[in-house]
């Protein structure tokens, strides 16, 4: 049996520049986001545009849809952090009422299973249904950090960690990893999202 510092040898030699670079900027971008630093868009930018390539690569297909809809909202997000943003503060952390999120959750599981069955039954997509709800997931949270809702990071934590396991079943190592390391930073940006919102209420 093969120890476990072998396997990881020989997954990392076949893994991808693109891969490489395209999980350094993401790992940026989560960590400027934290510190609601503007710099995380030009990150997610440069690392979703990768991704777009490399899902399709890999047949996930809702996944690299989800990274052009990333890219686009790089753009948004940037243009509305700036337009909030003077020489004394930044756009401030808001939170959004309880039945916003119940009601975005259940339209986000209705459209992710309508798109799944048809990602299932007729394309050779992986993980169709898995997939579909984690990409109509994702466009609905990247909206919320976009907009600066704190409930953005409770998301995150749920599409985190299904991503982990789609990832990896399809050769994305490196990349199952990134969403690893995300699930961990997860707290981290909910608790600095949360005293930048308590400081700016005080």
């Amino acid at each position: 049996m093969q120890s476990l510092v072998t396997v990881l040898q020989q997954q990392a030699a076949t893994l991808s520049l693109l891969e490489v670079v395209a999980v350094v900027m993401a790992l940026l971008y989560l960590i400027l986001a934290i510190r609601q630093n503007i710099w995380c868009w030009f990150g997610a930018g440069i690392s979703t545009a990768i991704y777009v390539y490399l899902f399709l690569d890999a047949k996930l297909y809702m996944q690299s849809a989800l990274n052009g809809f990333y890219f686009g909202m790089a753009i948004y997000g940037w243009l509305v952090w700036r337009s909030g943003q003077t020489e004394e503060k930044q756009l401030p952390v808001v939170s959004w009422p309880l039945m916003t999120h119940v009601y975005a959750i259940l339209l986000i599981a209705v459209v992710g299973l309508f798109s799944g069955y048809v990602l299932d039954t007729q394309t050779d997509s992986q993980h169709a249904y898995v997939d579909s709800i984690i990409a109509w997931g994702a466009i609905w949270t990247t909206f919320l950090v976009a907009r600066k809702v704190l409930e953005n990071w409770w998301y995150w934590l749920v599409i985190d960690i299904a991503s982990i396991f789609i990832y990896w079943s399809r050769d994305l190592q490196l990349t199952s990893v990134l969403f690893a390391v995300y699930v961990i930073m997860v707290p981290f940006g909910l608790m600095s999202w949360a005293r930048s919102r308590r400081e700016a209420a005080s």
